[in-house]
């Protein structure tokens, strides 16, 4: 029970990392406030995460013994973020811990000279300013109480670079400055800024997670064996599970982290180290 008693915001709650994260979390101890935008949005080509996939999660999460409040809301208004911390102080009075998962993998999928100006921008609001404005709203009420841990699901794509991928690179490099720039702002009052960067993330029916194929299907990939294709570029000769995230994460929000800050912990089988 690491995070006994600790209150935490999962954004992107509704399926994969984020409802790994948030089962966890509620496994720990947690109480939880889950955000997701439970429906989908123009521009991006997949199916996102819906209003009965959120609720799902929550379900799972209070079986659990968590108490959860769901936030149905995009993160591109900072009226969902702000919504989000409300929710947090008027439910349980507090807030110790900001998860930001939520994003995009798509549009992508071509150089970076055919990327259009509303598909560079869907990608950046989404996956870099969407935990921006989480960060703003949830911060001062940890930098009030001195303690708080943020922690930014970020990819091994904001270490190296992907080929057709140009836009998820530069948000989740920008992620990760991101974080590092926000750990030195809150370093004197104790709250804590962190990233993890995932490597390849099997799409594990438990969760509803289908970030790989969707991966997959923006390279043009066979999506029956994509698994195997993406497998092969592991030194570790298996891809990620999203439990293996969530544990990170858990440990990033927990006491046991209480002096890391600034930290960019990869999951990545090795993938970043050749």
């Amino acid at each position: 029970m690491r995070l006994q008693g600790k209150i935490a915001i999962v954004t992107g709650a509704a399926r994969g990392v984020g409802r790994a994260c948030a089962t966890r979390f509620a496994q720990e101890g947690a109480d939880l406030v889950l955000v997701d935008v439970a429906g989908d949005l123009p521009g991006v080509p997949y199916p996102l995460g819906t209003a009965d996939q959120l609720e799902a999660t929550a379900k799972l999460c209070r079986e659990e013994g968590a108490a959860v409040v769901t936030v149905p809301g995009d993160i591109r208004e900072s009226r969902t973020a702000d919504e989000a911390v409300r929710a947090a102080l008027q439910r349980f009075g507090t807030l110790d811990v900001l998860v930001n998962n939520a994003g995009i993998v798509a549009p992508s999928g071509k150089p970076v000279h055919e990327v259009t100006d509303d598909e560079w921008q869907t990608m950046i609001d989404i996956n870099l300013s969407g935990a921006w404005r989480m960060i703003r709203a949830a911060a001062p009420a940890m930098l009030e109480r001195r303690r708080g841990s943020i922690v930014n699901i970020a990819s091994t794509a904001g270490l190296v670079g992907y080929r057709h991928f140009a836009g998820y690179v530069a948000a989740k490099h920008g992620l990760v400055g991101l974080t590092k720039a926000a750990a030195l702002d809150f370093a004197p009052r104790q709250v804590r800024v962190n990233a993890v960067c995932p490597g390849s993330i099997r799409d594990d029916p438990a969760v509803e997670g289908r970030m790989l194929s969707e991966i997959a299907r923006s390279l043009d990939l066979p999506v029956a064996d994509h698994e195997r294709t993406f497998v092969e570029s592991q030194p570790m000769n298996a891809l990620m599970e999203p439990g293996d995230v969530a544990d990170a994460v858990v440990w990033l929000a927990g006491d046991g982290a209480a002096r890391v800050t600034g930290s960019v912990v990869t999951v990545d089988g090795g993938f970043t180290i050749r």
